[in-house]
């Protein structure tokens, strides 16, 4: 019975974990450059249910079916006792491009993500929304500076900004810097999420050939609403499920102790 508790309670906090996921992603769905995280709900501590034909006693278990010529028992499947949430992941599919005719606005088609330097050090991001500091420091919309495919920041002097595919950025018909791209082949295996809207990784190249950089757009978030109202309704249902069951194993836990009380 008590089991049911557990089983049940385990259920609903990690309902509530997921449901805090699903929040975050909707949360970020006019975010450029999102990567949705994924997630789901999976057993732990299975425990495997077994019959036999006989009636033995279980601490004689095999001594029986060595005697009476049993080799297994017939498994009839396994009993979980408890839910918790799966191990999250990143969803690296690409987001469509958006265009906003904004000078500043920056989307890195492929596998190619923007290099720039926080205070924890380098970082790479889809976030192409650029601005320009007091000084002429070409930074996130966080304050981040943007780096330079030789890894130093880029300044950008007045006048009129031009970025081509491959990330040279030409002001007044000048070549100013080119845009840092690091290029990860398979992001899902290189790439760890380390903010909102930001990563660290290893393996990274500068091969820009395989990326396309386009001037005036964003690329817009990869989440689904969609798919997440659905992922949300079901782990809601799933949550009142187990929120009975925890309602129910509380009645019974209840109903037992009064009858042991009056024996």
């Amino acid at each position: 019975m008590i089991k049911g508790f557990y089983s049940a309670a385990s259920a609903m906090i990690a309902g509530m974990q997921r449901q805090m996921v699903l929040t975050h992603n909707i949360d970020n769905l006019e975010t450029p450059g999102f990567k949705q995280i994924l997630t789901s709900m999976d057993e732990f501590m299975t425990t495997p249910v077994s019959t036999s034909s006989q009636q033995v006693n279980l601490p004689e278990l095999p001594a029986v079916l060595r005697s009476r010529g049993f080799n297994k028992l017939t498994r009839v499947g396994d009993l979980g006792l408890g839910v918790m949430t799966g191990e999250e992941s990143t969803d690296f599919t690409e987001g469509s491009v958006q265009i906003t005719n904004r000078e500043l606005d920056v989307a890195v088609l492929g596998n190619g993500y923007f290099r720039i330097q926080t205070d924890a050090g380098e970082r790479y991001t889809k976030d192409g929304r650029f601005i320009k500091d007091a000084t002429g420091v070409l930074k996130t919309v966080d304050g981040n500076p943007v780096l330079s495919e030789g890894g130093g920041t880029i300044t950008l002097p007045a006048g009129e900004v031009y970025i081509s595919t491959d990330g040279q950025i030409t002001v007044n018909e000048k070549d100013v810097a080119k845009l840092g791209i690091a290029y990860f082949e398979d992001p899902a295996k290189s790439l760890t999420r380390d903010g909102a809207n930001t990563f660290t990784g290893t393996g990274a190249t500068t091969d820009t050939s395989k990326v396309t950089v386009q001037q005036y757009a964003l690329e817009s978030s990869n989440a689904d609403l969609t798919q997440i109202m659905t992922q949300m309704i079901q782990t809601n249902r799933a949550y009142q499920i187990a929120q009975r069951m925890v309602q129910n194993q509380d009645s019974l836990l209840g109903q037992s102790i009064n009858t042991l009380g009056r024996i």
